[in-house]
C-alpha cells in the first residue's frame, strides 16, 4: 500500500514536468535524466521513474530502448487534425449527456474555473491558462462519463497540449468558455456542441 504522502509528491512532480514541457522549458526531443530529476525534486529515483512512465502513457514523453526517455516531438498537422476531431467527438458525446442533468452546482463549478481563467490571463500566467482550460473541459467529461470517459479523453488532450499555441486573446478564450456555460444553462444541445467546436480547434 502507498502511504498518503507519496501520491501527492508524485502528482506534484508530474505536474511540474508537464508544465515545463508545455511552456517549452523542456523542448521536444530533450533527453530526461532520472537521477538529475530525483536530485531536483529531492526524491529517490523510484517516484521519478513512475512519473516518467505516467507521462509516457500520456504521450508527452517517449521511451526508446537504449535512448532512455525524451520529450515527444510536436504533432504533425495530420495527426493534430485527427486528434481535434476525436476530442470534439468525445466532448460532443459528453455534452449530449450533460444537457439533461446539468444543475446549479455544475454551473457554479464552471463559473469558478472561468473566474480563475480570467485571472490567469490578467497575470499572464499561461501555464495556469492551459491548465484551467483543461480543467474546464475535464469537469464536463467527468460529470458526463466518469473515469471511463476521462481515461479515453485525457491522453488526447495531454498530447494536444504540446501544440497549445492557440491562446489568442483572453477575451476570445473566456468568451468561448462562457458560450459553453450559457448553452448548457439553456439546455440547448446544438448550441453546446457549436460552442465546444468553436473552442476546440
Amino acid at each position: 500500500m502507498h502511504s498518503n504522502k507519496i501520491i501527492p509528491v508524485r502528482e506534484q512532480i508530474a505536474e511540474q514536468i508537464r508544465s515545463d514541457i508545455i511552456s517549452g522549458e523542456l523542448p521536444p526531443n530533450t533527453k530526461l535524466n532520472e537521477q538529475a530529476l530525483a536530485d531536483r525534486f529531492g526524491v529517490s529515483r523510484g517516484p521519478v521513474r513512475d512519473v516518467l512512465l505516467q507521462l509516457t502513457k500520456e504521450g508527452l514523453l517517449v521511451s526508446k530502448s537504449n535512448c532512455g526517455v525524451t520529450v515527444n516531438s510536436k504533432l504533425d498537422a495530420g495527426l493534430q487534425s485527427l486528434m481535434v476531431q476525436i476530442r470534439q467527438t468525445i466532448e460532443t458525446h459528453a455534452a449530449k449527456k450533460l444537457v439533461e442533468q446539468f444543475n446549479n452546482s455544475d454551473i457554479q463549478a464552471l463559473e469558478d474555473i472561468l473566474t480563475e481563467l480570467d485571472q490567469a490571463f490578467e497575470q499572464e500566467d499561461f501555464n495556469a491558462v492551459t491548465q484551467l482550460d483543461i480543467d474546464f473541459h475535464h469537469y464536463l467529461i467527468k460529470q458526463a462519463g466518469g473515469d471511463e470517459l476521462s481515461n479515453l479523453w485525457h491522453p488526447i488532450v495531454m498530447r494536444m497540449r504540446m501544440d497549445y499555441e492557440r491562446v489568442s486573446s483572453a477575451s476570445d478564450c473566456v468568451a468561448e468558455h462562457r458560450a459553453i456555460i450559457d448553452a448548457l444553462k439553456a439546455r440547448d444541445c446544438d448550441a453546446v456542441i457549436k460552442a465546444l467546436k468553436a473552442n476546440i480547434k
